[in-house]
């Protein structure tokens, strides 16, 4: 299933907006070597600057097999042998992933959906503790070309206490100054 508001653009409009290896060293992605798994890889813009850095797999969902396609054609062309591309209804069905598989979790313009406390306890159930989840967003506090309807554009402060109901613990916020129109914050699954 979709997301509401999910549609993507062409795609070097989508890129226009991002620099997108300095959002995934801004919110260390850098640090998975377990592995990395991203809810939504669309075009594969954040998910080739995250397998870059990271030094275990990468996973990546995607429900739209064009971009799936798109995204397993960069990996492939970037000679990156640790990305994996899945199609797959994560927002339905979850990830298929086992229980503390993973120590980093990728949900970057994504927690607009209808249930966005799922997605993060999904993303719970698969971190290892001390793992950590990166979320950006859209700003709702500026006027931005893109991204969904003000009325379910979450804020900072929404994605963690949502993130917080799910059995997140909040890191910090990252202003992502590569990134005018977005914003950016860590959360991780607490250690027993």
């Amino acid at each position: 299933m979709k997301g509401r508001e999910s549609g993507m653009p062409d795609e070097a409009y989508w890129e226009s907006f991002f620099n997108s290896s300095c959002v995934v060293e801004q919110l260390d992605c850098a640090e998975s070597q377990r592995g990395l798994v991203e809810f939504g890889c669309g075009y594969g813009l954040f998910t080739i600057p995250a397998a870059r850095l990271a030094k275990g797999p990468v996973l990546t969902y995607d429900i739209d097999p064009a971009m799936i396609a798109a995204t397993e054609a960069k990996a492939k062309a970037a000679g990156l042998a640790n990305v994996t591309v899945e199609q797959r209804d994560f927002i339905g069905d979850g990830t298929g992933l086992a229980d503390d598989s993973v120590d980093y979790v990728m949900l970057f313009n994504i927690l607009h959906v209808e249930d966005p406390v799922s997605l993060l306890n999904e993303a719970r159930r698969i971190l290892a503790p001390g793992g950590k989840v990166g979320i950006i967003h859209w700003r709702s506090d500026i006027e931005t070309p893109r991204g969904p309807s003000l009325a379910i554009r979450p804020r900072p402060e929404q994605c963690r206490a949502w993130s917080e109901q799910a059995g997140l613990r909040f890191v910090r916020y990252e202003p992502l100054t590569c990134c005018s129109y977005h914003f950016g914050l860590i959360v991780e699954k607490p250690s027993p």
